[in-house]
């Protein structure tokens, strides 16, 4: 559980105005203290992310975040950053103090995003006023002095909220493919590949194969053609994009193939929308301008996928026009999306589904064109029907 990535846990967050004991809460929950607790206003000023084991539902990514109405000098600023948490929030903890003038009319977060209200301090106050809370919000968690009772209330609450959040579909290959199915899966080794691992959509794509009873061969683009001969049956192929052009080449038409990335963008967002979203490329010029996301930071090379490989064959698709790029990484992203032509991200296997969810959303109201990295190469590399075939039944 300690090892399950930050983009595979439900994200948990805790908002609230100043001073009213989020970072406490925070602090209790983790059993840790891992965020300054003071009785001046403002403490927290950034998001802070800890993953924990929320028993028994299991793995979470809990978030402390600066409050909300802070008059501060850095007041808006911080503000502004504890918004942007509400894109990857599945959760939210809303943290009021119980005896505040205004506790019965919180600030509005998002009415789409499931919420507790938990209301601190409750040591400190009379009957009447608890009995208000109560009768308003009759499903809130009332704290008393952090005890044990308190707590253990609170994640009783947290693991029936996000329980009913669970779904079927969060998988990558199990909706697509029977039990008992037989995968290869090619994993290039070039100088983008980290020394002595896998990347982690190789890896989560291993382990859902083993949660659905499935068969998974790991090879590369090398040995390919002597796996495929080993095997007597092999029901889908899954590539790195990179390789779409040679595995393309040497999988039998029959068989089936697709991409990590492919996966990826099936299991986390609009798989139609990013699908959709390919055919922009077709309309791009020199005066277009390209946003390219990638979901983690690193060091380029001259094999780069997002900053070198993409830009230069859709270059070569478009017979030379080169089109204006700008590259974001993380959960840095550009005031606007309007500006833009076309938006291609990559598997975003470090963001959570909540965000991607939540940047498709932004890019279609802006009437922006989205896709990904493995559609746009299997579209650059002439095999997106090819590379769409396992998802047909599904779309």
């Amino acid at each position: 559980m300690e090892k399950t990535p930050m983009a595979m846990r439900k994200h948990v967050a805790i908002f609230g105005d100043t001073n009213v004991g989020k970072s406490t809460l925070f602090n209790k929950l983790l059993g840790q203290e891992a965020a300054i607790v003071s009785d001046v206003s403002g403490t927290t000023t950034d998001p802070v992310t800890k993953a924990m084991e929320l028993i028994p539902y299991g793995p979470i990514a809990l978030i402390d975040t600066a409050g909300l109405g802070d008059k501060s000098v850095l007041g808006e600023q911080r503000e502004a950053k504890t918004l942007e948490i509400i894109k990857r929030t599945d959760l939210i903890l809303y943290v009021q103090d119980v005896s505040c003038e205004n506790v019965l009319n919180p600030r509005p977060i998002d009415k789409n995003i499931p919420t507790i209200f938990v209301f601190t301090k409750c040591d400190l106050a009379n009957a009447k006023t608890l009995n208000s809370a109560s009768a308003k919000y009759p499903d809130s968690v009332l704290i008393f002095d952090y005890n044990e009772k308190s707590m253990d209330s609170l994640r009783n609450k947290m693991v029936e909220e996000l329980t009913k959040q669970e779904r079927d579909d969060e998988t990558l290959i199990g909706k697509l493919l029977p039990k008992d199915s037989s995968l290869v899966l090619v994993c290039p080794i070039d100088s983008e590949a980290p020394k002595g691992r896998l990347i982690q959509p190789q890896v989560q794509l291993i382990r859902d194969c083993l949660d659905h009873n499935m068969k998974a061969y790991v090879t590369n683009e090398v040995t390919l053609s002597a796996a495929l001969e080993d095997l007597k049956r092999v029901d889908l192929v899954v590539t790195d994009s990179q390789a779409f052009k040679t595995v393309d080449k040497i999988v039998p038409k029959e068989i089936k193939l697709t991409s990590f990335s492919m996966l990826l963008a099936y299991q986390k967002g609009n798989f139609r929308q990013l699908l959709d979203g390919a055919a922009a490329i077709d309309k791009l010029s020199a005066d277009s301008k390209v946003l390219v996301l990638e979901g983690c930071t690193h060091n380029t090379s001259h094999e780069d996928i997002g900053k070198v490989k993409i830009p230069a064959l859709i270059k070569n698709y478009l017979g030379g026009e080169t089109p204006e790029y700008e590259f974001y990484t993380g959960y840095n992203l550009p005031g606007s999306f309007s500006d833009y032509d076309l938006i291609i991200q990559c598997g975003m296997c470090m963001v959570n589904k909540k965000e991607v969810v939540s940047r498709l959303k932004e890019a279609e109201e802006a009437s922006v064109p989205v896709t990904n990295y493995g559609i746009a190469l299997a579209k650059l590399s002439g095999i997106l029907d090819r590379a769409c075939e396992i998802f047909a039944e599904e779309d």
